[in-house]
């Protein structure tokens, strides 16, 4: 039976790079369309107090999520170098020990979600008048977290063996039935933000379940049997060294999101309604840069365990040169067309001006965010397990520092968050390369 499983060891090297991304990015596309539909919607149709509801419960959900899904890649980049050595028993055994642990992991992460939701919301000095909103919102999206995770596990799995177009097809499905299920939740039955957070539950459930179905019979590596349910503390691990400091990488991440989220709120509900829509914005334009680096992770992953190093350093390059021709693009219609686009969000005027310059001002810093995902996705695709770790970790000291030094001691308010944030990518960025030239740079030049 046919599959869409990709040998990256041999070819072309940017073919194999954009030929994985494109699937990835439209993927990546329609998920970010679960949190733009439940923006829109819930913008126009139920205010901009119910929009900062949901942006200001956003990093506590991308912190959940987050712990979760790095163990799925950790476990993902296992699968790309078993896959590259031919050693299919043991791409196998690592689809079923990621698979238990990533039933675990997102089951104990919701509880603690849903109880430490009204205290974390409250530590970020949520606006009184959002903060009921913003806490249902949360714990809807901590009981749906199981069902969001186990489709970004089979996802990981499936692009691990070099097939980006399978998880693209079911993305599709779902995301139409989100959109449908958010006009029907929040515009008809008048569910408010609630009825969004639902839509995005059940779609995703039914991405990961329609994944999971059409893997198992199209896909021979899924065609599991008794002896590979094997539950192999090595490769367990294996699994939770690369997964666990991928995790505290995105954890950091989300936590130093908290720590900007505190300050966005200390501005008012409108500077947190252009902030939560320049974030969703600014989710699209990360997009192509994520599934340049996942290619890249899966493209070097493979080549690493082959032991075709020279095929590692080329796709460095190269992805760097697809980068530059992205971001040139995407710096043109941020500094353009801001305006605009934030109007898809809400009708307030000083919410679309505020936004749009927030975008004006990021779009300069595009090229640091672009180094940030290719460096990433080299280094993590040959295993590079104090990477995520230590990348975590600049972000949070730049996110703690800087757009407080910003916004307050230099005086730029809350216009100030935004030109932070394009400092802490530069900072990111220069750590990323560093790590790259002079701890394995050796090996691939």
């Amino acid at each position: 039976m046919r599959n869409n499983n990709t040998d990256m060891t041999t070819g072309n090297t940017v073919r194999h790079i954009i030929m994985f991304a494109l699937p990835a990015l439209i993927g990546n596309i329609f998920q970010q369309i679960y949190n733009i539909a439940d923006s829109i919607i819930v913008g126009r149709f139920v205010g901009s107090s119910a929009l900062a509801a949901v942006g200001a419960s956003s990093s506590i959900t991308f912190l959940f999520f987050a712990l979760c899904n790095g163990i799925g890649n950790g476990g993902g980049v296992i699968v790309s170098q078993f896959f590259g050595a031919h050693k299919d028993d043991k791409v196998k055994n690592c689809i079923v020990n990621t698979g238990f642990i990533m039933i675990i992991v997102p089951v104990l992460f919701g509880i603690i979600g849903f109880i430490s939701a009204p205290a974390a919301l409250k530590l970020l000095d949520t606006p009184l008048e959002i903060l009921a909103d913003s806490t249902l919102y949360v714990r809807y999206m901590c009981v749906g977290l199981l069902f969001v995770s186990m489709y970004n596990y089979m996802a990981a799995m499936l692009r691990a063996l070099g097939d980006s177009k399978s998880p693209l097809y079911f993305l599709i499905l779902s995301t139409i039935i989100n959109v449908f299920l958010d006009i029907m939740l929040v515009y008809n039955f008048h569910m408010g933000i609630a009825g969004a957070a639902v839509a995005t539950i059940v779609s995703q459930s039914i991405a990961a379940v329609s994944c999971g179905i059409y893997a198992y019979r199209i896909n021979p590596y899924f065609r599991l049997r008794k002896r590979d349910f094997v539950l192999s503390l090595k490769m367990a691990l294996s699994i939770i060294r690369l997964g666990v400091p991928m995790s505290l990488q995105f954890a950091l991440i989300a936590i130093s999101a908290m720590a900007v989220q505190r300050i966005v709120n200390s501005y008012g509900t409108t500077v947190v309604a252009a902030f939560t829509a320049t974030g969703r914005i600014e989710q699209l334009i990360h997009q192509p840069y994520t599934t340049l680096g996942a290619s890249l992770a899966t493209y070097c992953g493979q080549n690493y365990g082959a032991k075709k190093y020279d095929r590692v350093y080329l796709g460095y390059k190269k992805g760097l040169l697809i980068m530059l021709c992205i971001t040139a693009v995407m710096v043109f219609v941020m500094q353009l067309f801001g305006g605009p686009i934030t109007s898809l969000f809400v009708s307030d005027s000083e919410v679309i001006a505020i936004s749009a310059l927030g975008l004006r001002i990021t779009s300069l810093f595009y090229v640091a965010l672009g180094i940030i995902y290719v460096v990433r996705g080299v280094l993590t695709g040959i295993g590079d397990a104090f990477f995520a770790l230590f990348n975590g970790i600049v972000e949070v000291i730049g996110r703690f520092t800087l757009p407080l030094i910003i916004t307050q001691y230099l005086g730029m308010g809350a216009t100030g968050v935004w030109l932070a944030t394009g400092f802490v990518w530069i900072l990111s960025a220069v750590a990323a390369w560093l790590r790259y030239k002079f701890h394995f740079g050796h090996l691939f030049n």
